[in-house]
């Protein structure tokens, strides 16, 4: 019974640390957030970051505020016109937890803020 409980308990602490890092490795992202999106319009990377970088086309990530957040999608005005990035990307940064420039892509061209590549999101978790 002892060796059940103690088993139990490694197997719930077990849990709970890899949810907590898994946890780390998202990005949140909110209405009134200050982002850096790629501004180029039909471009399918839809790069959205917290610090300035570039899209993996080559340009400078336009600064812009989030205006709301409807699942899982973020809505921001770029010259007037509203674009629409998924809040969760097929690629991330691969700085690591410690790294805050939050970057996310549907695309694995390019790199985060910090110079680094981008690296599949399945590979994070």
């Amino acid at each position: 019974m002892k060796r059940l409980f103690v088993l139990t308990c490694a197997v719930v602490f077990a849990f709970v640390f890899i949810g907590t890092a898994a946890a780390d490795k998202k990005i949140a992202f909110k209405k009134g957030d200050e982002v850096y999106v790629c501004g180029c319009e039909g471009c399918p990377c839809l790069t959205m970051s917290k610090k300035a970088g570039k899209c993996g086309c080559g340009k400078d990530l336009v600064k812009t505020t989030i205006d709301k957040v409807v699942k899982g999608k973020a809505y921001v005005t770029v010259e007037g016109k509203t674009m629409i990035f998924k809040t969760s990307g097929k690629y991330v940064c691969s700085c690591g937890s410690g790294c805050s420039c939050g970057a996310i892509s549907q695309k694995p061209e390019g790199t985060c803020a910090c110079g680094k590549p981008l690296k599949s999101a399945k590979s994070v978790k």
